[in-house]
This record gives C-alpha cells, sequence and structure tokens, in this order.
C-alpha cells in the first residue's frame, strides 16, 4: 500500500514556516549545511535554490514530514486542505482537558501562530472542541 509521503505547503519564507512547524511537532529544525548541503548541491540544486525550500521531518519518522516550496504569489483566500495538530493527551484518553488544549494553544501562539476562533459544537454524537487558528503565514490549522 502506499505511504504518505510529505505534506507540501508553499510559502513565502519556506525556512522560517520550517523552523514554525518544526517547533509545534518539537522537531530538530534542519538546517541545509554541512553534508546535507553538499549533498543538495551536488544532486543539482543551486545555492539560489536552498533559501527556497524548508523541511520539518520527524527524526524517528513516525510523525508528519512538511515540505516546505517557495510560492510564486501570495496566498488568496482560505486553505484547500489543512492539517489538524492533535495536543497531547494521557495514556489511553480520547479527550484532552479544556484548560490543556488551552495551554497547548497558547504555546503554539507563542511560537507565532494566530488565534482565528475556539470553536465549541457537537458533530453527530461526538461533542468538539477545537482552536481554529494560523501559522505565520496565514494558513489555517487546527487544535483538537
Amino acid at each position: 500500500m502506499p505511504t504518505l509521503g510529505n505534506i507540501v505547503i508553499y510559502a513565502d519564507d519556506p525556512p522560517r514556516l520550517a523552523r514554525f512547524w518544526s517547533d509545534v511537532f518539537g522537531y530538530p529544525y534542519t538546517e541545509y549545511e554541512g553534508d546535507l548541503k553538499e549533498q543538495l548541491l551536488a544532486s543539482g540544486l543551486t545555492e539560489r535554490d536552498l533559501p527556497h525550500r524548508g523541511l520539518a521531518e520527524d527524526p524517528a519518522g513516525r510523525g508528519p514530514r512538511l515540505f516546505f516550496h517557495h510560492a510564486d504569489g501570495p496566498k488568496r483566500g482560505r486553505n484547500r486542505v489543512h492539517i489538524d495538530v492533535t495536543a497531547d493527551r494521557p495514556d489511553g484518553e480520547m479527550h484532552i482537558a479544556p484548560e490543556a488544549l488551552d495551554a497547548e494553544k497558547d504555546r503554539l501562539v507563542a511560537l507565532g501562530a494566530e488565534v482565528v476562533r475556539l470553536v465549541e459544537q457537537t458533530w453527530g454524537p461526538w461533542p468538539e472542541r477545537y482552536w481554529q487558528l494560523r501559522d505565520p503565514e496565514g494558513n489555517e490549522f487546527c487544535l483538537q
């Protein structure tokens, strides 16, 4: 079966957005230097290409791999796809305490996210409570 490779996000400043999302997920920030830089340059990329790319990658390979590519124009309108971020939960718990979710929202805001709104509703028989946020370039995502 196929597996998810990258989630690609167009960005005005790919390295900056990669750093934000690396911090969101607790990934080490990938710098294009040393052996990695030499490998990229040897594969045909140029020094001018490198600032137009960014990467947020789980070193253990379990979490999502986000690749950032320079956009050829400004973002217009709402995303057609967005990322849902699930806050840490106690083992076996399906829901997170409201104050714990709010604390995680505050952490993301400190990293550069912007709050759009708090959503409290039901979806069928299930209660929903999540924060709709924007990353530093205005891409919407949800924290649940």
